[in-house]
């Protein structure tokens, strides 16, 4: 075992002195339950720690990350994540937080095979197709790879949207708001798209959920 495993052991004791120098009762209160206001969707990158990023303390954002910041509706993990923070924590905002340089999103512009991934790929891949007469038009692939992030976390936040998860949130509650931001890891600052979502009449019509209720016979009613 490197020195390095062990160190994060002595960092961890070291944190929590100086967090319970500030505030004695701080891991008390912590104990006590989370009242988190956000949802953060980011990408797995370890660069981009939510509460670091946006200066905020445990407690108060509620993650779920994966390769790129996708939201894909056939993963039970990233659904279950969502139904438990729209329906159970009641936050008030859902936040997809993509990253300029991301490697699964230059995976995903690429032709090339990268073995498993290559099937969660496709997902980002669909996403270049919506916006291939745009991308295809930016020469510089640089260029191109930011945008594509951008586009890309544009769709994802429509993606939570269109969850009836989500939807039948905002009837009930009219909330939470979903947004669309990109991280620069070069200056550490957040761009947001201005692709907030409240309501599903920014939706196109067939993505809108009826209201249909399970009976205790499990029909349809």
């Amino acid at each position: 075992m490197d020195n390095y495993y062990f160190s994060l052991l002595d960092n961890n004791v070291k944190v929590t002195a100086r967090q319970l120098a500030e505030d004695p009762d701080y891991f008390v209160n912590l104990a006590k339950g989370q009242k988190p206001k956000v949802l953060w969707i980011g990408c797995a990158d370890s660069r981009l720690p939510a509460n670091e990023i946006t200066g905020t303390r445990q407690g108060e954002i509620f993650v779920h990350r994966n390769i790129a910041n996708m939201v894909v509706h056939s993963d039970m993990n990233m659904l279950s994540v969502l139904d438990y923070a729209v329906n159970v924590l009641k936050v008030d905002h859902i936040i997809v937080c993509g990253h300029y340089g991301c490697g699964g999103i230059a995976a995903a512009m690429s032709n090339k095979q990268f073995g498993l991934i290559d099937n969660w790929l496709r997902h980002i891949k669909d996403v270049y197709r919506l916006y291939k007469e745009e991308l295809d038009d930016i020469e510089d692939e640089e260029a191109r790879l930011c945008r594509f992030v951008e586009v890309n976390v544009i769709e994802q936040v429509f993606d939570v949207c269109k969850t009836s998860i989500v939807q039948n949130a905002w009837k009930e509650r009219k909330g939470p708001y979903v947004h669309g931001w990109v991280y620069d890891i070069g200056t550490g600052l957040i761009k947001d798209l201005e692709a907030t979502v409240r309501l599903d009449s920014d939706l196109t019509q067939i993505f809108h959920f009826q209201n249909l209720l399970i009976s205790t016979t499990g029909t349809l009613e």
